[in-house]
């Protein structure tokens, strides 16, 4: 079916798509259409929406849901993440399936409703305090914001925890006709079970062979359990060294295990390329169309675009660094993902960074002429 759509709605069909069953949130531009379109929809799906006072309302209620049983999803931009860390942090402690979609917009505090931005990028790794795991992912088109949000839920029910849409304002915004998929032709992974029947040695929080627990959801019989504190298998609090050791390595470890399934990128003109763009987002439609210009004027520059932003993908950065004599990474902020850019090519070649954090987002020629800068030897 060819539909005309927003990527706010491609994320609200997707999510429905993935068997999201509950939303919670608060209007709050520019991901306001999210929620507009959840609310037209779900109960026509015999699912819930649910405006609630707040952000961190919408966040717990979300959460206690997806306790319950649901899939979950809740939308919100720039300070509303702000205000969802804390339980985005209980989400990740006490293993509970959820995403969240944060349509980005200029910052810091309520910063510039409305306008573009890429700013979020380290709060969605960092925002919440502790040692803890996290996915986050970015499409660039309407149609993956579909595709990626079904892959969002699925994450969330696979490996239990919270996993974040890094939206911008310009794929949120933006109208394409796209190929809406069939149902039949929609992978979705279902809500894990316990492997055992309700019993007094059933232990909530037994991790399986994924290192993921199989927690019931609550009103099934099982005796169960939940705490942001650290716990052992059965849910309730320790103050082991040896039990917090544990729990903290495998809620990173289930996640790094399955890195090369989680990390998802796609590469452009890198067959020749002596020079590279990595991006991500919206940026990426600009980064590619300047890309594609240069080598018009015989400048060998190919692309990296990073679909998962969280985990970082270390191996595709190193990989490129010894291919190219310069990276060069255009984003709508003052300066984030380029440090793990930085970081991940280990001095193995030079990379330039080009921000912009006035409203604006890129024109293909301002990319183009860091492209030239870049390839001549220039400074940006």
């Amino acid at each position: 079916m060819i539909k005309l759509m927003q990527g706010n709605e491609a994320c609200s069909y997707g999510a429905l798509a993935a068997g999201v069953r509950f939303f919670a949130g608060y209007p709050i531009t520019p991901s306001t259409e999210i929620a507009e379109t959840m609310a037209k929809l779900l109960p026509k799906m015999g699912g819930k929406f649910v405006q609630m006072e707040d952000e961190i309302a919408s966040m717990g209620a979300v959460l206690g849901a997806s306790l319950a049983g649901d899939k979950v999803l809740t939308a919100t931009s720039g300070p509303g993440f702000s205000l969802k860390q804390e339980l985005i942090g209980y989400a990740c402690a006490a293993e509970i399936p959820v995403v969240i979609a944060n349509v980005q917009r200029v910052g810091p505090s309520t910063g510039q409703p409305t306008s573009p931005a890429q700013g979020d990028i380290m709060q969605a790794r960092w925002g919440t305090h502790g040692d803890h795991s996290i996915i986050a992912l970015s499409p660039w088109s309407v149609r993956e914001t579909f595709d990626v949000t079904v892959m969002a839920v699925n994450y969330a029910e696979r490996f239990r925890t919270p996993v974040i849409l890094l939206m911008d304002e310009i794929v949120g915004h933006l109208r394409e006709n796209i190929d809406v998929p069939e149902k039949d032709d929609i992978e979705i992974y279902p809500r894990r079970q316990p492997k055992m029947a309700p019993s007094p040695e059933y232990k909530a929080y037994t991790p399986d062979t994924d290192l993921v627990p199989n927690i019931a959801d609550f009103g099934k019989g099982y005796h169960i359990h939940v705490t942001g504190l650290i716990h052992d298998e059965t849910g309730f609090p320790s103050g082991s060294p040896i039990v917090t050791k544990e729990v903290i390595d495998r809620l990173h470890k289930k996640i790094d295990i399955a890195r090369d399934e989680i990390c998802h990128y796609e590469a452009y003109n890198m067959e020749d390329a002596q020079y590279a763009i990595v991006s991500y987002g919206g940026t990426a439609r600009t980064a590619y169309e300047a890309m594609l210009e240069a080598r018009k004027k015989g400048y060998k520059v190919g692309m990296v675009r990073l679909i998962t932003i969280w985990p970082f993908d270390d191996k595709v950065i190193a990989d490129l660094a010894d291919k190219v004599d310069a990276i060069l990474v255009p984003e709508l902020n003052y300066g984030q993902l380029v440090h793990e850019v930085q970081r991940a090519s280990e001095g193995k070649c030079k990379v330039e960074f080009l921000g912009k954090y006035d409203t604006q987002i890129f024109t293909p020629a301002e990319i183009e002429t860091a492209i030239i800068k870049m390839c001549e030897g220039g400074n940006n």
